[in-house]
Parts: structure tokens; C-alpha cells; sequence
């Protein structure tokens, strides 16, 4: 009985989920900016750094959440959900930053409207995501278990919304680009695109079954 009350209890879990959140949220609309502004190279580098800015900041959070794992006696949700939910969402956040080095590495000239609108869906995906988990320490109000859920089916919704831009854009893609280097270099940017709102979903599928056992 002493040496559990010598021990950390209940840590900061939600509260390094609510930054973690946060920096997502940062590198999305940082990703966003250099897409509207990809004609300028200055700016370009300029949104490319926050990008990268906020994911190193995001990877720390992610350190500090498995190490404090390791250290705390009670957690406040299962030990495995604090893991799986900190990675899952430390995933968005290297897809986002592997976006912006992708267009880089690819040497992308120009957007296109199908990049634009996966962009938006990307970040209302993020923006969604940070909300649900803005909820997750009050789950054992009922009506804010149940925004949790209805917060979870929005990136669901958006999720499923990508996917039709991405089949579009391929569909245009291969019907228009005349050039298969630009037509393979293209391809590989939907998908990437598209990857950060599926796995936006693997988290909110993540959340639903924290709140169901939960709440």
C-alpha cells in the first residue's frame, strides 16, 4: 500500500493528448498555407518549416506520453488505449510533414485543384480530431461522451468525402496527364493526402471505443 501511494497516480495524460492535438492542428494549417502559397518560394519555406516545427514538437509529446506510461502506478484510461491513441495520432502528424517533403522531393510545380481540396479535407479531419480529444477527460458527463461520438462520425463523414475527391483525381488524372512523370509524382501526393485522413479515422475509431468503455 505505501509503495503505490510513493507512485504518480494519474499524470497528465489528457492534457499531453490536448497538446499533441494541438500540434497537429499547427502542422495542418501550416501544410494548408504552403499549399495556397506553393508559387512563392519564400513562403513555400516558410510554411514548410512550421510544418516541421510542429511535428518535432508533436514527436516530444509522443515521448513524453510513453515514458510517463512507464511510470505512472494507475492511468486514468487503459494502458494500451494511452498508446495506441498517442502513436495513431503522432501518425497524422508525420503524414502531414511527409506531404510537405514529398511535394519537395518530387520537385511539384504546381497545385491542383484535387491537392487544394484533399488539403481542406486533411485539415477539417485534424480540426475534428482535436476536438474529440479536447473531450476525452469530462467523458463521464453523458452529453459530452456523446459530442465525443458525434465529433468521431464528422471525420468519418470527412474521411469518406477524401475518398471520393481521391478517386475523382485519379480518374482525372489518368484520363488527362499526358506526362507519366507527372501522372506518377501526382498519384503518390493524392494518396499521401488522403493517408492523413484515414488515419485521422483509425484515431477517431481509437476515441469511439475509449468513450464506450468510459463513459
Amino acid at each position: 500500500m505505501l509503495f503505490g501511494k510513493l507512485l504518480p497516480r494519474e499524470g497528465n495524460f489528457f492534457e499531453m493528448f490536448n497538446q499533441h492535438a494541438d500540434r497537429i492542428v499547427e502542422a495542418a494549417r501550416a501544410f494548408e498555407q504552403l499549399v495556397a502559397h506553393y508559387g512563392d518560394l519564400n513562403l513555400r519555406e516558410k510554411y514548410g518549416q512550421e510544418v516541421d516545427a510542429a511535428e518535432a514538437a508533436a514527436d516530444r509529446v509522443t515521448h513524453e506520453v510513453n515514458k510517463a506510461v512507464h511510470k505512472t502506478f494507475i492511468t486514468p484510461i487503459d494502458r494500451e488505449q494511452i498508446h495506441s491513441l498517442i502513436n495513431a495520432m503522432d501518425d497524422v502528424a508525420d503524414l502531414i510533414q511527409d506531404s510537405a517533403e514529398t511535394m519537395a522531393l518530387y520537385d511539384i510545380h504546381h497545385m491542383t485543384e484535387e491537392i487544394t481540396r484533399l488539403t481542406d479535407l486533411s485539415v477539417k479531419c485534424c480540426e475534428r480530431l482535436r476536438d474529440a480529444v479536447k473531450l476525452l477527460d469530462k467523458l463521464a458527463d453523458p452529453a459530452t461522451a456523446e459530442a465525443a461520438l458525434k465529433t468521431c462520425e464528422e471525420i468519418d463523414r470527412l474521411e469518406n468525402d477524401a475518398d471520393r475527391v481521391l478517386r475523382s483525381a485519379m480518374s482525372k488524372l489518368f484520363r488527362e496527364e499526358p506526362d507519366v512523370r507527372e501522372l506518377i509524382k501526382h498519384k503518390a501526393i493524392y494518396e499521401l493526402l488522403e493517408t492523413i485522413t484515414d488515419k485521422c479515422e483509425d484515431v477517431a475509431n481509437l476515441i469511439e471505443g475509449i468513450v464506450l468503455e468510459n463513459s
